[in-house]
């Protein structure tokens, strides 16, 4: 395996895999429990906005994740809600002016600050008591812990090449060098098969192809409840178990 990045918001690698296997702990990501508001109590709303809707914005902030709370329909209160498996937060505004997620209160931490839940005009308020819980993605894409997905790498292939310069200036990720007529494809992992060089090449009478190599390029990128590398680790663990319940049936 070969490392491209590795941060808390994004971990990328490479690995020659079978796309199968790719898409599968692709799958498992949303397997990983995850914190959202689930339930909202509108005591005061004399915004433009209905309540559904701002019930559905507010489902989509994400919500830090702490690893000692339960699946509700695992955990001993056996779906009635407690502080083992739910998490209560709460908001109070009066305009003029913008609500934002960082004025949601409660026992659990908002990931982005300034993110716009509503706007009030003058005299208009905005009140409600939220329930969040941790779910699964499978259920509720609110659950969803961030962004996985991955491509082919990419080589390239040249028939018949002319005016490699231009070629090379049409890639807008700049991965293709050209020097004394020669194209050459300097980085094969950031290419993104959008086949731009092939179009200019085929301006001037050039016949070059990019096509997917054997390597998988993976990326995660986390929408910030958990570490991109604890949903890599997440989603295998879950593959794995998936794998188990196989083998038992």
């Amino acid at each position: 395996m070969k490392i491209l990045e590795k941060s808390n918001e994004k971990v990328s690698f490479v690995e020659e895999m079978d796309e199968s296997l790719a898409n599968a702990i692709r799958r498992s990501s949303l397997e990983i429990p995850i914190l959202a508001i689930d339930e909202v109590e509108f005591s005061k709303n004399d915004s433009v906005l209905y309540d559904e809707v701002l019930a559905l914005r507010l489902g989509l902030v994400p919500l830090k994740t702490e690893k000692d709370l339960e699946l509700k329909e695992e955990c001993s209160c056996k779906g009635k809600g407690c502080s083992k498996c739910s998490v209560q937060l709460k908001l109070s505004a009066k305009g003029p002016g913008v609500v934002y997620s960082k004025e949601l209160k409660g026992k659990a931490d908002v990931v982005f600050e300034d993110i716009p839940i509503d706007s009030l005009a003058e005299g208009q308020e905005l009140e409600f008591s939220a329930t969040a819980i941790v779910g699964k993605g499978i259920t509720h894409t609110k659950f969803s812990p961030g962004l996985v997905y991955y491509r082919n790498s990419a080589e390239l292939e040249i028939e018949k090449l002319e005016n490699a310069e231009a070629c090379a200036e049409a890639c807008p990720k700049n991965v293709l060098k050209a020097e004394k007529g020669k194209l050459t494809l300097i980085d094969k992992y950031k290419c993104d098969l959008c086949e731009a060089c092939v179009e200019e090449c085929k301006k001037h009478n050039g016949v070059i192809k990019i096509v997917p190599g054997k390597e998988i390029v993976f990326v995660i990128e986390s929408y910030g409840q958990i570490p991109a590398k604890d949903i890599l680790e997440g989603a295998v663990h879950a593959l794995k178990n998936n794998l188990k319940k196989v083998i038992k049936a």
